[in-house]
């Protein structure tokens, strides 16, 4: 497993031994070369980015096709993913992989934005953890850094360069004030039980650890010892997406606007009040036309936008069906990235304050970037991806000068704004059938931990889809029905 491993001054990420804890020794030599072992994925993340955005030689199954090059979608599909995010290009990939027949199933992944530019997954600050309240979220994490840890043997494709995820093992660090510590303490009970390996400190035990935090009203606090940290986000989005398309996966550029769908009104022997997706409608780019797509199965997984995906694409359906919508939104999240000379060091966890305010180290060289979630009826207009900076003064900045005396003197350097895919029922995730589109299955509303959990969450939704079980997390509580039945699954670690 990865393990937070201490020594000098440094942190690494080491596999454990059969479970067993243990220590890392360190030379004065490492302690140099701790800094050149972050440069240097530092480096190859900027190597990828440019890489991504170049079109290359071709081939069938190429990621970076140029924009005007993309084939159109087929005019018959098994599976279409509607968008092609993390969470898209993961379930494509695990319907193959489980699947292991190079032309077997055809799935057809359709993405609007092939730049990425404005999608959740590139613009999410790329953490993972295990601590949560909820069983299904925790077990969803566990699995997922489990495959994080051995990407390789997963998403390598033959021929190209191993995959780099610039993982950095140091770890989240919540803290609870007396109103919020049994909640905190109840949470790490239930991680525990699952396997988690999380501790909790007292507030001198966390000033002994952490010296530049303020720990005057902090009563606990919890931190992740191991498959804790964060990673880029590009790397894992751009190598499901190449395992997938050489498995097979097609991809083509678009959106599905609408569905052609049976009813009970044409279907004998089909439940009232249920209906069945017969076509998917994708528009091309930059063009009007439309392509009809027979298909068997339809995933929703087009992040922030599956709301109005659905309730558009069943538009014209109201008339014989009670289709009731989905509660995925946008919300807007400001991130911001800022210089303090004099800031913590490099054993700077993934911090969570009881305020809500969030920051990490962001490389070596005294940068960090972090945020928080706007105060209820703040909500940033999500019409486009404008950043507010007086958000960051007026909200985020006393919050963490607060808890880190040593950002009273910060220099903020740049910041960009994403997309939440928020779930405004339960802010949970939603993995499932849809209860009223016999075919059509959810897969979103995570809410800000769709990249962490998305290797398990995408082999979850293509058990469903092939198998009809899954057989490494019970997921059944997080089924789209709870939305109807007004049945919430509250998640308390909500960042």
């Amino acid at each position: 497993m990865w393990r937070v491993v201490r020594g000098g001054r440094g942190v690494r990420g080491v596999r454990s031994n059969g479970g067993k804890r243990g220590r890392g020794l360190r030379t004065g030599t490492e302690r140099w070369t701790d800094g050149f072992r972050e440069l240097g994925p530092a480096l190859s993340r900027l190597a990828q980015t440019l890489r991504g955005h170049l079109p290359d030689s071709g081939g069938p199954w190429s990621p970076t096709q140029p924009y005007h090059n993309s084939p159109p979608p087929p005019e018959q599909a098994d599976v279409v993913v509607a968008g092609g995010g993390v969470l898209g290009w993961s379930v494509a990939y695990w319907l193959k992989k489980l699947e292991n027949r190079r032309h077997g199933m055809r799935v057809v992944v359709v993405e609007r934005d092939p730049t990425y530019s404005q999608a959740s997954t590139v613009l999410s600050v790329g953490g993972i953890r295990q601590q949560f309240s909820l069983r299904e979220n925790i077990r969803l994490s566990l699995h997922s850094a489990a495959f994080l840890r051995t990407i390789n043997e997963h998403l390598w494709v033959p021929n190209e360069p191993p995959i780099d995820l610039q993982f950095q093992p140091s770890g989240y660090l919540f803290l609870a004030s007396e109103r919020g510590a049994a909640t905190l303490e109840a949470g790490v009970k239930v991680q525990r039980e699952e396997g988690a390996q999380v501790v909790l400190l007292s507030p001198d035990q966390l000033k002994a650890k952490f010296p530049w935090i303020n720990t005057e009203d902090v009563a606990v606090a919890s931190y992740g010892l191991e498959n804790e940290g964060w990673f880029d986000p590009w790397s894992l989005l751009t190598a499901f997406r190449r395992k997938a398309m050489s498995l097979g996966v097609y991809s083509c550029v678009g959106e599905v606007t609408s569905f052609v769908t049976d009813t009970a009104d044409n279907t004998p022997g089909m439940p009232r009040g249920v209906g069945r997706v017969k076509y998917v409608n994708v528009r091309l780019p930059d063009s009007p036309e439309q392509q009809p797509v027979s298909c068997a199965i339809v995933v929703a997984a087009a992040g922030a936008w599956i709301g109005k995906l659905l309730d558009s694409a069943t538009a014209g359906l109201r008339g014989s069906l009670p289709l009731s919508p989905i509660p995925i939104e946008p919300r807007k999240r400001y991130v911001y990235v800022w210089h303090c000379p004099n800031g913590p060091g490099l054993e700077t966890p993934f911090l969570i304050d009881t305020s809500g305010a969030y920051f990490r180290r962001e490389g070596i060289a005294g940068n960090y970037l972090g945020s928080m979630s706007p105060p209820e009826g703040r909500e940033p207009d999500t019409g486009n991806l404008d950043v507010d900076h007086s958000f960051f003064d007026e909200e985020v900045w006393p919050r963490l000068a607060h808890r880190v005396p040593a950002f009273q003197s910060l220099k903020v350097k740049s910041s960009w704004a994403g997309y939440y895919d928020y779930n405004s029922f339960d802010q949970n995730g939603v993995l499932g059938p849809h209860p009223q589109l016999q075919n059509v299955f959810v897969l979103g509303g995570f809410s800000g931990h769709g990249l962490q959990q998305s290797p398990a969450a995408g082999r979850a939704a293509a058990e469903l889809l092939l198998y009809g079980t899954c057989t490494a997390v019970d997921v059944s509580r997080m089924a789209p029905g709870r939305l109807w039945g007004n049945e919430p699954l509250l998640e308390a670690a909500i960042v």
